[in-house]
């Protein structure tokens, strides 16, 4: 959340200097609404790039414009009252800055990284690790110790930005497979022929059945990776490889609405040959498919550090 308000206050605008590195986002990661917003104002100044102020909403908020926590964070930025009168913009020139409104929250929430980058931008070390530090412990504190500081909580916040960070861009190199896949497909083929559950998760009370992302959990699980509930989430679980590049293992998922991962309603495990094991539906068993349908959006290759950093509600 951004609950911290920097020592140091500047007022200077950063919009002038030269972006990050480009990372171009990986396809539907961020719902089409955004997408203009992210890539503009990820690269408002080098501490930043679209995939990480991806990254930072999706943990904050999902891209939910309405989430609000019960420390009084709102919005898809999740600002705090006193942090969005100190750093909040009006985005979109209408005259107005409202916290509920993604144009003004998602250029105001690069405008407060870029801040906490200038603030500590003579200190030792990876800029954009030494800007989210700040952002959770406070620049003073990095100022402080010359880099990130040494509390657990803020070396946590780092990692798991800069590893969701990955979820989020488009692969510049093929992807590594998963040390962990062979096991994941090896569940999985072991419940071919189990009748479909909505909601299930294998348990007992279930009769051990299924739903799709019940049963990619649950697979994952058994080789030790904990992956998020629902299927739009999981998608979030590691880089993207291409259709040409998908290996054994890989997570494959469909969607409503191919410009938005957000709106993935099925997901299955890649077995080869172009086909997925999956639970499919009401009235169907756990079974082969084929993944080249109208509505395939794309593939996961799960790594254990990207299941980690997942927030468990977003």
């Amino acid at each position: 959340m951004l609950l911290v308000v920097g020592v140091y206050v500047v007022a200077g605008n950063l919009a002038g200097e030269a972006g990050g590195t480009v990372r171009k986002l990986a396809k539907g990661a961020v719902p089409a609404a955004y997408q203009a917003l992210v890539e503009k104002w990820g690269n408002k100044c080098p501490a930043i790039n679209p995939a990480l102020l991806a990254a930072q909403l999706y943990q904050e908020s999902g891209f939910n414009p309405r989430a609000q926590s019960p420390a009084a964070a709102q919005g898809i930025a999740q600002f705090i009252p006193g942090t969005w009168a100190t750093h909040g913009v009006d985005g979109d020139g209408d005259g107005d800055k409202d916290v509920w409104d993604p144009n003004d929250a998602i250029p105001s929430a690069a405008s407060y990284d870029c801040s906490l980058a200038s603030y500590v931008k003579d200190v030792p070390g990876n800029l954009t690790e030494n800007m989210l530090a700040s952002y959770n412990a406070g620049a003073y504190a990095v100022i402080k110790y010359g880099g990130v500081p040494p509390y657990q909580e803020t070396r946590n916040y780092v990692k798991t930005i800069t590893t969701l960070e990955e979820s989020f861009a488009a692969p510049v190199s093929r992807v590594d497979p998963s040390k962990q896949a062979a096991g994941a497909i090896y569940y999985a083929q072991k419940k071919l022929g189990t009748p479909y559950l909505w909601g299930g998760t294998g348990t007992a009370e279930q009769g051990g059945r299924f739903d799709c992302s019940g049963l990619t959990q649950a697979a994952y699980a058994s080789v030790g990776i904990t992956l998020p509930r629902v299927a739009n989430d999981q998608y979030n679980a590691g880089p993207h490889p291409s259709r040409d590049e998908l290996l054994p293992g890989d997570l494959v998922f469909l969607s409503n609405d191919l410009s938005n991962s957000r709106a993935i309603h099925h997901v299955g495990i890649y077995v080869g040959g172009g086909y997925m094991i999956d639970a499919p539906r009401t009235g169907a068993v756990i079974r082969f498919d084929p993944i080249d349908t109208p509505d395939y959006f794309g593939a996961t290759r799960v790594t254990e550090d990207g299941a980690k950093a997942l927030p468990t509600t977003v």
